[in-house]
């Protein structure tokens, strides 16, 4: 199967098939002249949403870094019976003196949820719908719950569990544009963010990044690769920092050529769907895992990291390693290369941000690296995962389009799980759909959240009319 004329362009010369971003933020010259990039010009980058690569974020670290271990942080947490929220939960456990949960909020799991408010007493307790709310009053009553919390259910429940005064720290680990408004009402109280939600940047990133700068809390990453790059930045100063290096570990078809992937697509197309959905290193979800087989994943990673952590779209580099050993990288200007490492086990960046800069003892299996005995490292085939492309394209159009593509794909997404027709391929091929007919419409300035949810809501439908037509 062959793809589109624009998408092999994209892979293979690097052709701006959409509007260029503005330049942004040329970076700032400090006290020896520095500037950040490959280029040493600054051309291209804005300023960062976590606390790096600044005179006021080292002063920041070290301040917090001398408070000592004896800390305790009030937590907020949004998507509790998740993955992101059970381990989160696993990490109070291992440190109770250093967490207590004021709030937590989930979707329709109120068995799991009664469970977590019986054991960790917050003061409010958030459900999808009433329904889920009304089943956790009625467990929590017949179970004699004696601090009984306030119980409330649907988008009212998750910004009250956000904005809760005596939480200073906000886990988002729920999926989707859902996690974009809370975030922004928890930053507009000044709460930090223990970011798991990839929707807030990749699609909020022009919303989110001012308030952050206005309100001046903390972004802090809880997913492995912005984690490792975190810590590898820190010490860092301003102009210090030449490339980022995101590692992935290329996913379910990684073993496959380009030919002999596509050859299955057109074959064996149930085969690819069981193989799509089993990831061969992580136990995530299902919308990641799949994420990771068209390593569309690593391209929201790319423009998480550019608002993250201020990187020009030239100066974010993919590499495939297998072993997932290696969690990311980053290139200083004297082209030392920092990386962090450990175990595939999602606690330990989880760990980092709910607890930074400290560093707590933890009851893990420490890394053994005669254990891990080799490490390989290869360049992704742009033709084989096209959606790489399309994301760097979408990043560097900026404003609205990366809600565009974020959207899109988790609509292609989930089509594909449900098993309704369409095919491993069809993905990039409706997203790159979705990104030529928002050209039109495209917006590069004075963003609003509406602007965002609208074109997240457009982008969905606009995947769902034209899958209809590629239907086997």
């Amino acid at each position: 199967m062959k793809f589109s004329l624009a998408i092999s362009l994209l892979a293979t010369t690097g052709v701006r098939a959409f509007a260029p971003a503005q330049s942004g933020n040329i970076g700032s010259t400090t006290a020896l002249g520095l500037k950040s990039g490959t280029k040493g010009t600054g051309e291209g980058w804005v300023d960062p949403s976590a606390p790096v690569i600044s005179e006021e974020s080292l002063r920041l670290t070290l301040e917090k870094s001398l408070e000592g271990s004896k800390f305790q942080k009030r937590l907020s947490l949004l998507g509790s019976t998740g993955s992101i929220g059970t381990q989160t939960l696993d990490i109070v456990d291992a440190c109770p003196e250093n967490f207590v949960v004021d709030a937590l909020s989930a979707g329709n799991n109120a068995e799991l949820m009664a469970e977590q408010v019986l054991k960790y007493k917050p003061k409010i307790a958030s459900m999808g719908t009433a329904k889920a709310a009304e089943e956790l009053k009625e467990r929590l009553e017949a179970a004699g719950c004696k601090n009984m919390p306030e119980i409330l259910f649907g988008e009212e429940g998750i910004l009250a569990a956000s904005t809760i005064d005596s939480a200073d720290t906000v886990v988002t680990g729920i999926v989707g544009a859902a996690g974009l408004k809370p975030t922004i009402e928890a930053i507009k109280l000044k709460k930090d963010i223990a970011l798991a939600n990839k929707e807030t940047l990749i699609s909020g990133g022009p919303v989110i990044n001012p308030l952050v700068k206005e309100h001046g809390i903390n972004m802090l990453p809880a997913d492995s690769e912005h984690s490792a790059i975190f810590q590898c930045l820190q010490g860092v100063p301003e102009g210090g920092l030449r490339r980022v290096i995101l590692t992935a570990s290329g996913g379910a078809f990684r073993d496959l050529t380009k030919d002999e992937l596509f050859k299955m697509c057109e074959e064996d197309p149930r085969a690819v769907q069981a193989k799509a959905t089993t990831h061969p290193n992580w136990d995530m979800g299902a919308k990641i895992t799949l994420d990771s087989a068209t390593m569309m994943n690593k391209g929201l990673e790319v423009i998480e990291a550019h608002y993250l952590f201020g990187a020009s779209y030239d100066d974010i580099d993919v590499v495939i390693h297998p072993q997932s050993i290696v969690h990311s990288m980053v290139e200083t200007q004297d082209t030392s290369c920092i990386a962090q490492l450990g175990w595939a086990d999602m606690r330990l960046p989880l760990v980092y941000s709910v607890s930074w800069p400290h560093r707590l003892k933890m009851p893990y299996k420490p890394l053994d690296l005669a254990e891990v005995s080799q490490m390989t490292f290869m360049r992704p085939d742009h033709e084989k995962y096209p959606c790489i492309a399309l994301a760097y394209e979408a990043g560097r159009a900026g404003g609205t389009m990366t809600a565009v593509l974020n959207a899109a794909n988790e609509a292609a997404n989930e089509m594909f799980r449900e098993d309704i027709g369409l095919g491993f391929l069809d993905i990039p091929k409706l997203i790159e759909s979705a990104m030529e007919a928002h050209k039109d419409d495209h917006k590069t300035t004075d963003i609003t959240l509406d602007d965002i949810l609208a074109c997240d809501a457009w982008a969905r439908q606009h995947v769902v009319e034209k899958s209809q037509s590629m239907k086997k």
